[in-house]
C-alpha cells in the first residue's frame, strides 16, 4: 500500500482541520467523545478529498480503495459520537450545503476558486461549535472562538493567494489588506492578545507580498501563525 496514494498532498488542510477542533476543545473543555469526533473529522476530510477527486476526474475506480478505507473509519466513530450527542445532527444541513459547493467546483475543475476556498473554511470552523455541543456548552460561548478562527483562515486564504497564485493581482492584495484591517478592528471584541495576533497577521499581509517567498516559507509562516492563535484564543475568551 503506497502512502502517497492515501495521504493527500494538501499540507495546509491539516491546520484547517486541527485548529478549530483544538480551539473548540480547549475553550469548551475536553470530553471523551471529543476523541472519536477527531478521528471521524480527520477521516471524513480524507474521504471527502478522494470523493471530490472522483467527481473532478469522473474516475471513481482510481480512488475506490481510499473511499472504502476512509468511509468506515469516519462512519464508526462518527456514529458513536452521535449516540452520545444526537443534537449534532442539526449541523448536518450546514455541512451538506457547504460540501455541495465543493462538489460543484470540483465538477467544474475549479477547486482554487475563492468561493470554494471560503466554503471549506466555513466547514472547518463549524467544528468550534460542534466541539462546544459535544461538551454541552452554550453555543454563545463559542462565538468569539468561531469568529477569531474564521477571520484567521479567511484572511489566510486571501493572503496566500497574494503570495502564490495571485501574486501579481493588485485586487487580491487590496482585498487581503482590507480584510485584515477589518479583522483587526473586530479583534477588539475578542481581547487584547487576539488583537496583537491580528496586528501581526495584518503586517504579514501588507508587507510580505512581492517578496517572492517560496511556498515552503509561506507555509512555515502560517504554521507559526496558527500556533500563535491557538495559544492566545483559549486564554482570551
Amino acid at each position: 500500500m503506497s502512502r502517497n496514494r492515501f495521504v493527500p498532498p494538501q499540507h495546509g488542510a491539516w491546520a484547517m482541520l486541527l485548529l478549530p477542533w483544538l480551539a473548540g476543545v480547549l475553550t469548551a473543555g475536553f470530553r471523551r467523545p471529543h476523541l472519536p469526533l477527531l478521528v471521524a473529522w480527520l477521516a471524513a476530510y480524507l474521504f471527502s478529498y478522494y470523493f471530490l477527486q472522483a467527481v473532478k476526474t469522473r474516475r471513481l475506480a482510481r480512488v475506490r480503495a481510499q473511499l472504502l478505507l476512509y468511509g468506515p473509519v469516519a462512519a464508526v466513530p462518527g456514529a458513536l459520537v452521535l449516540l452520545v450527542r444526537p443534537q449534532l445532527l442539526w449541523y448536518g444541513p450546514a455541512f451538506a450545503a457547504l460540501f455541495a459547493v465543493n462538489v460543484a467546483y470540483a465538477r467544474r475543475r475549479d477547486e482554487r476558486a475563492l468561493v470554494n476556498d471560503l466554503a471549506s473554511v466555513a466547514q472547518s470552523c463549524l467544528m468550534v461549535f460542534v466541539c462546544a455541543t459535544v461538551a454541552g456548552r452554550p453555543l454563545v460561548e463559542a462565538v468569539p472562538v468561531f469568529a477569531a478562527v474564521t477571520a484567521y483562515f479567511t484572511g489566510t486564504v486571501l493572503y496566500v493567494k497574494t503570495m502564490i497564485r495571485e501574486r501579481d493581482s493588485a485586487g487580491y492584495y487590496r482585498a487581503s489588506v482590507l480584510f485584515h484591517l477589518a479583522a483587526l478592528g473586530a479583534a477588539w471584541w475578542v481581547g487584547v492578545p487576539v488583537l496583537v495576533v491580528f496586528a501581526l497577521l495584518l503586517a504579514r499581509a501588507a508587507l510580505l507580498p512581492g517578496r517572492r517567498l517560496t511556498p515552503k516559507q509561506v507555509g512555515l509562516i502560517e504554521i507559526a501563525a496558527t500556533v500563535l492563535l491557538l495559544v492566545v484564543v483559549p486564554v482570551t475568551v
